[in-house]
């Protein structure tokens, strides 16, 4: 139990969060808490809707998370089918009932702690400590955001984690029951072995034709042929459609003449600053004296600006900067609060604010560098220009394209000559396609996709020698086939493959044999104890299992072991019979160390148990209309 726990601690800890956030990620908490009566609606859950819009959305967004994670492997039609709605509808009424739950308990989260959230997140620090916020900005474009749509759903995100983990803070788990299970695991048992090997009785086996006959007839699967179709193929994807785009200097020069923002880089400004903390909603008194405090720092720095940095790292409460001597690093427009900013790009090179104040308190700012805003030259895009531009052109042409090469396999369905010609495509030739993928040739091999595979086996394509249908097997690649040649499935006669045979019923027999020698062992040790024939002793535990198989293993620490000494037998696969004596049992060594961490591993076991527990009774006491024939979902999916 520890092992899988240690081992999937992470998954455990997460599980809902991973269920729960794609969602909230997507939509946001506001969608999933207003009502859209205008929408049709899938399902009702505590008086407010769960639109078609939402549901096609959440589908969509699920799609591409199981094309992501099984590439090739994935079929769309997977998700197509009663149970697999109903789950997914399962699943956003979870997260309803939970959203719900946050903006009923009036739970948000403070600029600050927003802002230490992001300045934490992994692979966004510079080497000096500063904040990346140029990579920072890039990795929300690539995903389609910008600093201010990312910042509201982490602020939500956020809110999410605070009930969940108000919720798991409550979990208890008995340090008795941590103690007893840890004990199981600490618990030593010393063994000795006596092997009775398949080999040993090799010699002493008799194989007769009946008993090859009998195994050909009951293993007859083994010695099947599968059936084996040689095919022709054309596939069109991004690579055939880019070979027929060409870019020119002209293209790329418009394209940077027309887009040359794309290429700027704003002013960036770096600062550093003294912040002395106030909350906004502060008595007066406090407010006095953090501005009273802040006055005194403005009047020594401005006295002495050398002093800066020294008076920042004694005195800011901004722990981020202060270490650095305030420094915050570069930053454009839209990085910082509204006021900080304003200020900051207002200030000369070297110059020092007076007192700007903004939800966090007040602060005295020295700028401490520009870089001013710039145009890459055409020669350092022109590169990147053109694969844009081919990238667009490719686009264009597969979708343009794409109807063709559906609609002419189709048409013209006894011959993949008209489509190639069309299209420019090279026909391949395989051989030995079989209906399920082959392990030798890589999944991406668009002829070794189950869907294609699935295709050139259909009645139409083996009887009529049609075309296939164009069919998708990877995002923007489409392949269609037609056999060429094809050989059912037959059977391997039986002297062809009886060498075979004989060899697998002479090992079956002497495990057999070997097995009979060692159960009538086991039942005279059982009678009379002996050590004779017994290998050297091995003390065991759950915690090291000193090179004992899985199964022996596990049965020698289930045996009963009151009465000592105690004896098992068990089958070792492959070899023959092990018979294990028990002869001593000790309690094993306590750590101090190990058993706190078990100990903290089931209680976050307990946790995940308390809010999956939690957020079914949410769900109970919500009011969850599902409207059946929206989805036409069987009514087990009613809550």
């Amino acid at each position: 139990m520890f092992e899988y726990i240690r081992t999937h601690q992470r998954i455990m800890q997460l599980l809902l969060l991973l269920i729960i956030f794609p969602s909230f990620a997507f939509f946001g908490i506001e969608s999933f808490t207003r009502s859209n009566g205008a929408a049709t609606a899938v399902a009702t859950v505590a008086g407010q809707t769960i639109s078609q819009q939402e549901f096609d959305s959440a589908q969509r967004e699920q799609l591409d998370r199981l094309r992501q994670t099984y590439g090739q492997q994935f079929d769309s039609k997977m998700l197509s089918s009663p149970e697999a709605k109903q789950g997914l509808l399962d699943e956003l009424v979870s997260r309803k009932v939970i959203a719900v739950e946050v903006v009923k308990n009036h739970l948000s989260v403070s600029d600050q702690s927003l802002q230490q959230n992001i300045l934490s997140t992994p692979g966004l620090t510079k080497p000096d400590g500063g904040f990346d916020t140029g990579r920072y900005k890039s990795l929300l474009a690539a995903q389609g955001m910008n600093p201010a749509m990312y910042e509201q759903r982490l602020r939500q995100d956020l809110a999410l984690q605070q009930l969940l983990s108000a919720v798991q803070g409550t979990a208890f788990s008995s340090k008795t029951v941590a103690d007893r299970i840890s004990a199981i695991y600490e618990q030593e048992r010393e063994v000795q072995k006596m092997d009775f090997k398949s080999s040993d009785y090799l010699a002493q086996v008799k194989v007769t034709d009946a008993m090859l006959k009998a195994y050909y007839e009951k293993n007859s699967n083994q010695f099947e042929i599968p059936e084996l179709i040689k095919a022709e193929y054309v596939v069109f994807n991004d690579e055939a459609v880019g070979a027929q785009v060409n870019v020119t200097d002209a293209d790329i020069l418009a394209h940077y003449e027309q887009n040359k923002k794309a290429y700027a880089t704003e002013e960036s400004r770096r600062a550093s600053h003294i912040l002395i903390s106030v909350k906004k909603d502060s008595s007066e008194a406090d407010q006095k004296s953090a501005r009273a405090k802040a006055e005194g720092l403005l009047t020594q720095v401005r006295k002495n600006p050398e002093l800066f940095a020294k008076l920042a790292k004694e005195n800011s409460q901004d722990s981020g900067s202060a270490e650095r001597g305030g420094d915050v690093d570069f930053f454009t427009k839209g990085a910082m609060v509204k006021s900080f900013e304003d200020a900051a790009y207002k200030l000369k090179l070297s110059e020092i604010s007076d007192l700007v104040q903004s939800d966090y308190g007040f602060h005295i700012i020295q700028l401490t560098a520009i870089k001013p805003a710039a145009i890459k030259a055409i020669d350092e895009v022109k590169g990147q220009i053109a694969a844009d531009i081919k990238k667009q052109k490719a686009a264009k042409l597969y979708a343009e394209s794409a109807e063709v090469f559906t609609n002419m396999v189709y048409e013209q369905s006894d011959s993949l000559k008209a489509v190639a010609d069309k299209l420019n495509l090279k026909i391949e030739t395989v051989a030995s396609l079989n209906r399920l993928p082959s392990a030798a040739i890589p999944a991406t091999v668009p002829v070794n996709n189950p869907k294609f595979l699935k295709a050139i086996f259909s009645e139409d394509s083996l009887k009529k020698k049609h075309n296939t249908e164009a069919v998708e097997v990877a995002p923007r690649t489409l392949i269609a086939g037609r056999v060429l040649e094809y050989k059912a499935a037959s059977k391997r006669p039986l002297e062809e493959v009886k060498n075979l045979i004989e060899a697998k019923v002479i090992q079956i027999e002497a495990a057999a044999l070997a097995k009979k020698a060692g159960e009538s062992k086991l039942a005279t040790l059982k009678a009379a104890d002996s050590v004779s024939g017994f290998a050297e002793s091995n003390v065991i535990s759950r915690l090291k299992n000193q090179g004992i198989s899985g199964d022996a293993f596990s049965a020698v620490m289930k045996a009963d072991a009151q009465k000592l000494p105690a004896f098992i037998g068990v089958d070792v696969p492959g070899s023959g019979y092990a018979v294990y004596r028990i002869a001593k049992v000790n309690a094993g060594a306590v750590d101090a160390t190990r058993r706190s961490s078990e100990r903290q591993q089931i209680a976050n076991a307990v946790a995940q148990q308390d809010i999956y527990t939690y957020v079914e009774a949410l769900k109970d006491k919500s009011k969850v209309v599902i409207n059946k024939s929206a989805l036409a979902i069987p009514s087990s999916a009613q809550q």
